[in-house]
C-alpha cells in the first residue's frame, strides 16, 4: 500500500491502466474486425466457388456432366464441401464429404432459407449447424451458400458449405498474438514507467529530504540540479526559496533581538495583551511590577496569568472604546502610571499594550521638594522671629541698660550669622547637586594636613572634656584632592562627633591606605544613631534627636554637603552606628 501511495506507484498504476484499457479496446475492435472480415471473405469465396461450379456444370451438360463434376471437385479445397442437386433424383456430394457431416437434401428442403434457391431461383446464404439436434452445443457451425443450377431445363442448386472452426482458429490465433503483443507492451510500459518515474521522483525525493531539513531549521540546505527541465527549474526555485527564507528568518531574528534588546533596556515596563487579556510579552521592569503584584496578592500561590484589577479594567476600556486609557497603581510603596493603548490587526483590535512608568522617584522628589520648602521655612522662621523680636525690643527701648542692649545685639548678630551660614550652605548644596562644584586638585601631604585639622579642634575638645586623637598609618603617600573641600568634610564630621559625644568621651581620626585609595574614619564614643535613621543621615535637613545633642544644633545640611564633595572626588562615604556604642563615619578617596 505504501508503494501505491507513492508517486512512482501512482504513475505506474496510471500508465498501466491506460495502456491496458487502450489495448483491451483495441483487441476487442481488432477481433471483431478480423472475425467479420474473415467470415465475409469466407462467404465471398464460397459464393464465388459455388457460382464457378454452377457455371462449369451448366457448360458441361449431358455426356460431359461427369467431366464437369471432376472439374468442380478440383475447384474446392479440402475443408470445403459441395452438394450438387441436379434434380430430385440426382444429388452429388464432393469426395471429401465422406470425412465430415453431410448436408442432406431433406435438410435443405426443410430449411426455409435454403429452400428459397429452388423457389425464388436466387443465391442464399446461412450460418447454421448441420447436426439434426440444433441444441447440441458442441456441434460446429457452418457457412452454407446456395447457388441456382440450370441444366437441361431443370432447376437444381449447388450448395457449398465450410466449417467456421477455421475462422475461429484464425480468430484465436489473432487473439493470442494480440495478447502477446499486449503483454510485451505492458512489460515495456512498466519498465518505461519505472524509469520515467525514477527520473522524476529521484529529484522529488531529494526535495522532500531538503524540505524536512529546512523544516528543522537548516535553511542553507540545497537541492542538486540534475536536469534542465521543469524538475530542474523546481529545484532552482527551491534553492532560491531556501536562500530567501534564510534571509527573511535572519532579518526576523535580528528584528526580534533588536525588539527584545529595546524592551529589556527600557526603563518603562511593557506588557502586551492578547484579545482575551492573556499576557503575551513582558520586559524586566514589567516583570518586577508583576512580581510586586503577585507578592501582595498571595505570593507563590498566585497564578502567572493574573494581572492587577486596575490594569485589567484599563485594558477592557481600551478594547471597548478603542482609545488610550491612563491609570495609576500603587503596590508595595511604589507608584506606577499605566498607559494602555489598543493594538490593531488591519482594522480589528487584536489586543492591547500597556506601558508602565515607575513614578516612585518622581513622587519622592516631589515630596523632598515640599519637605525642603517646609524645612527651609522652618529653619529661617526661628532666626527671623528672634531677629524681629530682639530688634523690636531695642527699638521700643525695652532694654534699659547698655548691657542688655549689647546682649540683645549679640543674639541678633548670632542669628544673622546662623541665617548666613544656612543660606551659604544651601547655595553650596544646590551648586553641588547641579554638578557645578569646582574642585581645585592638589597633591597633599596627609600627615601635615590631618594634624592641622586635629589641632584646630583640640581647643573645642578640651572645652567639652573630650579626648581627640589622630592615628595615621606609616608611609602614607601624597594624594591628589581638593584640600579645602576635604577640610570642609572633616570639619563637619569632627564637629558632629564632638557635639554628639558626652563629656569624658573620645573622638578618633584614623587614616590608612589600601589598594583602592586612602580610607579616612571619624569615630566617636557618643550616643549613636538609631537604626531606622541611618538611611537618612545624608539627606538634607536631617537632624539627630536634640536630647542626644550637646550645645547648638546644626542646620542639617552638613552631611549632605559632605556626601556631594566625596562623590565629586569619585569616592564613597558611609556610616556605621549602634545606640550607646558610638558612630563611625568613613569615606574613601581613590588614588586616581
Amino acid at each position: 500500500m505504501t508503494f501505491l501511495r507513492s508517486v512512482v506507484g501512482k504513475l505506474w498504476f496510471t500508465i498501466i491502466f491506460l495502456v491496458t484499457f487502450i489495448l483491451f479496446i483495441l483487441t476487442v475492435m481488432l477481433l471483431e474486425f478480423f472475425e467479420n472480415n474473415t467470415i465475409m471473405g469466407t462467404k465471398n469465396d464460397l459464393t464465388h466457388q459455388a457460382e464457378k461450379i454452377a457455371n462449369v456444370l451448366e457448360n458441361h451438360p449431358d455426356e460431359q456432366f461427369p467431366l464437369g463434376l471432376e472439374i468442380s471437385w478440383e475447384i474446392i479445397d479440402e475443408v470445403t464441401n459441395v452438394v450438387i442437386i441436379k434434380n430430385d433424383q440426382e444429388v452429388y456430394f464432393s469426395p471429401n464429404s465422406e470425412k465430415s457431416v453431410k448436408l442432406s437434401v431433406p435438410d435443405i428442403q426443410n430449411d426455409i432459407e435454403l429452400s428459397k434457391v429452388f423457389e425464388e431461383n436466387r443465391t442464399v446464404e446461412k450460418v447454421s449447424k448441420l447436426s439434426i439436434n440444433e441444441s447440441d452445443q458442441d456441434a460446429a457451425k457452418y457457412s452454407i451458400i446456395g447457388v441456382p443450377l440450370h441444366i437441361d431445363g431443370q432447376n437444381g442448386a449447388v450448395f457449398i458449405y465450410q466449417s467456421l472452426e477455421v475462422v475461429e482458429e484464425t480468430t484465436h490465433s489473432t487473439t493470442n498474438f494480440i495478447l502477446l503483443v499486449a503483454g510485451v507492451a505492458i512489460i515495456l510500459t512498466t519498465i518505461f514507467a519505472f524509469f520515467l518515474s525514477t527520473r522524476i521522483t529521484a529529484p522529488l525525493r531529494k526535495m522532500r529530504e531538503a524540505a524536512f531539513e529546512v523544516a528543522r531549521g537548516k535553511f542553507d540546505t540545497k537541492v542538486p540540479i540534475l536536469t534542465h527541465d521543469e524538475i530542474g527549474e523546481l529545484a532552482t526555485a527551491f534553492n532560491q526559496m531556501g536562500r530567501q527564507l534564510k534571509f527573511n528568518m535572519n532579518a526576523l531574528s535580528q528584528e526580534k533581538e533588536q525588539l527584545a534588546s529595546i524592551l529589556s533596556s527600557m526603563a518603562d515596563g511593557v506588557i502586551t495583551f492578547n484579545r482575551d487579556g492573556t499576557i503575551l510579552i513582558t520586559n524586566p521592569p514589567a516583570d518586577r511590577f508583576l512580581q510586586y503584584w503577585y507578592y501582595e496578592k498571595g505570593g507563590p500561590h498566585t497564578t502567572s496569568e493574573e494581572i492587577p484589577t486596575e490594569a485589567m479594567e484599563l485594558f477592557q476600556r481600551a478594547v471597548d472604546t478603542e482609545k488610550e486609557q491612563i491609570g495609576e497603581i500603587s503596590l508595595q510603596g511604589r507608584h506606577w502610571v499605566i498607559l494602555v493603548s489598543p493594538l490593531y490587526s488591519n482594522r480589528f483590535i487584536r489586543g492591547a499594550v500597556a506601558v508602565l512608568r515607575d513614578m516612585t522617584e518622581e513622587r519622592v522628589l516631589e515630596k523632598m521638594r515640599k519637605d525642603f520648602i517646609a524645612n527651609v521655612s522652618h529653619e529661617l522662621r526661628t532666626p527671623i522671629s528672634m531677629l524681629q523680636g530682639y530688634s523690636e525690643a531695642i527699638v521700643d527701648d525695652i532694654a534699659e541698660s547698655q548691657e542688655e542692649k549689647k546682649e540683645m545685639a549679640k543674639v541678633i548678630y548670632d542669628e544673622s550669622l546662623r541665617m548666613g551660614r544656612l543660606v551659604n550652605e544651601l547655595l553650596d548644596l544646590a551648586r553641588m547637586e547641579a554638578g557645578h562644584i569646582q574642585l581645585t586638585l592638589d597633591e597633599v601631604n596627609l600627615y601635615s594636613f590631618m594634624n592641622r585639622i586635629v589641632h584646630k579642634f583640640q581647643g573645642l575638645a578640651r572645652e567639652n572634656d573630650i579626648y581627640l586623637s589622630a592615628d595615621l598609618e606609616n608611609d602614607l603617600p601624597n594624594v591628589l584632592f581638593d584640600p579645602d573641600r576635604i577640610e570642609q568634610v572633616l570639619t563637619n564630621l569632627i564637629d558632629n562627633a564632638i557635639r554628639h559625644t558626652p563629656q569624658g568621651g573620645s573622638v578618633r581620626l584614623l587614616v590608612k591606605a589600601d589598594d583602592l585609595g586612602i580610607k579616612v574614619e571619624v569615630s566617636d564614643s557618643g550616643s549613636g544613631i538609631p537604626e531606622e535613621d541611618l538611611p537618612f543621615v545624608f539627606e538634607r535637613f536631617y537632624k539627630a534627636d536634640k536630647a542626644r545633642t550637646r550645645g547648638r544644633a546644626g542646620t542639617g545640611l552638613g552631611l549632605a554637603i559632605a556626601k556631594n564633595i566625596i562623590d565629586a572626588h569619585r569616592g564613597h562615604i558611609s556610616v556605621q552606628s549602634k545606640i550607646g556604642q558610638g558612630t563611625t563615619f568613613s569615606f574613601l578617596l581613590p588614588r586616581k
